[in-house]
């Protein structure tokens, strides 16, 4: 850590930097950031900086405001956006109470824990996310909704199109940040795109996807366009996922894979897949945390609306990808529910949780769905035992509210947070009269 340390002391003073942004999450998995002059960093890594955690959502009761953010100088880099006037830099930060306890309100803390959790059990956690959003001539309506900045497709080559240049500045200023990019293409949605991260341990895969986020609402800004995570902006068109790919490693091992399995997925695996399934319904008020969620769920375009696994089956909750036949490192599952504004931090400790349960109790895999489950009636699925995820928020939180792996993984602090947050969503939402009401009824009735 000291070696660490001195690197980033070192870096800021080599490089001229003027400013250090601190940055945290709060439990919606929105990035909080305050900034300090290099003066004040060394003191940052002695004894934390203080704030009003009262004024972070979900992070207090207001009696016991003080918080300490600690930066972690693992995470140093320095934004290439801001330029060569004023370098400004940026730390992830832990968050900690005035006696140095972790913040049970800290979503990166929660993370932590699960992770500890799973290194007891011999394992380690990777992630690898598709990450999905919408590009959009800006954030104002046209006609009542947002405009793409193209009509594109699925991997379309769009010559002389915005999110060319767009992606290509985007995948640039990632990897100047040190976080490295597999692919990006066009997606299906007009004005869609995807950006895939490659594979890293959990929690920098979590840190990532905030700063990843962060990377592309700067680009857009530079480019005069609007960047938007929301899970389904457009009616009849496909909404964000963050599809993630996941495997344990027991050292250098991937516990996932076994050559004679179905699959090559070993039993570690199929445990781990039988208990994404088991608990997927209590999990999606986390991974699926806002009303709009899920209208993508639920609005076709090969959102998993149905619990059930697969190999090439688009329309399951998690499939079991075969890229690579005999790359052993490369065994994996997929999980589909998950969009694109979820909170990471929260969502991979309860995707971690879930599998992990699934491995200690023994947990028996389901029959593989091998039928597009869309197209199938509700009578077959029901024959088939395919449950559905929630349909509504309201539904999800309901969930969560009995499921004491969520409790435990959360720790009741963020788990009540959660729960009292989305209720008051739900209510706003469920009190609103919408322009689709007004066009169906105002006339007729």
């Amino acid at each position: 850590m000291d070696k660490q340390r001195d690197f980033v002391l070192r870096t800021i003073e080599e490089r001229g930097v003027k400013f250090v942004r601190l940055w945290f999450t709060d439990v919606v998995g929105t990035l909080k950031s305050v900034a300090i002059t290099p003066a004040e960093v060394e003191g940052a890594f002695a004894e934390g900086l203080g704030f009003d955690g009262s004024a972070i959502e979900g992070f207090t009761r207001a009696y016991e405001a003080d918080m300490l953010a600690l930066p972690d100088p693992s995470t140093f880099q320095i934004l290439p956006w801001r330029g060569e006037i004023d370098p400004t830099a940026r730390m992830f930060c832990d968050i900690s109470t005035p006696d140095g306890q972790p913040s049970l309100s800290d979503p990166r803390n929660v993370l932590k824990r699960a992770l500890a959790k799973a290194a007891d059990r011999g394992f380690s956690f990777y992630t690898h996310p598709e990450i999905e959003f919408y590009l959009l001539k800006s954030s104002k309506l046209k006609n009542g909704a947002p405009e793409p900045v193209d009509s594109a497709g699925f991997f379309d080559n769009v010559p002389g199109g915005t999110a060319h240049d767009f992606r290509r500045r985007s995948v640039r200023m990632l990897e100047d940040l040190g976080i490295s990019v597999e692919f990006s293409h066009h997606e299906a949605g007009p004005g869609q795109n995807e950006i895939d991260l490659r594979y890293a341990d959990a929690l920098t895969t979590a840190d990532n996807i905030m700063t990843f986020r962060t990377v592309v609402k700067e680009v857009a800004i530079e480019q005069g366009v609007y960047a938007t995570f929301m899970p389904k902006p457009l009616s009849g068109h496909p909404g964000s996922g963050m599809h993630t790919h996941m495997s344990l490693f027991e050292g250098d091992t991937n516990a996932f894979y076994d050559p004679s399995g179905h699959y090559q997925l070993s039993k570690i695996g199929k445990q781990f897949v039988a208990g994404l399934l088991r608990h997927a319904p209590e999990i999606t008020a986390v991974t699926n945390q806002f009303v709009n969620s899920y209208k993508r769920l639920w609005g076709g375009d090969e959102a998993p609306s149905f619990v059930t696994w697969g190999h090439n089956n688009r329309s399951a909750l998690v499939r079991v990808p075969l890229y690579k036949p005999g790359k052993g490192q490369s065994a994996r599952v997929e999980y589909r529910a998950m969009d694109s504004a979820a909170n990471p931090y929260l969502a991979f400790s309860l995707l971690l949780a879930a599998g992990l349960k699934g491995i200690e109790e023994g947990y028996e895999l389901p029959p593989e769905a091998e039928d597009n489950v869309w197209e199938l009636s509700d009578a077959e699925r029901r024959a088939l035992g395919y449950e559905p995820l929630p349909a509504s928020l309201d539904r999800a939180v309901s969930l969560m509210e009995d499921s004491e792996l969520v409790a435990e993984t959360l720790g009741e602090r963020v788990f009540n947070y959660v729960l009292l947050n989305k209720r008051r969503e739900w209510k706003a939402y469920r009190a609103q009269v919408t322009p689709y009401e007004l066009e169906s009824n105002l006339e007729i009735l």
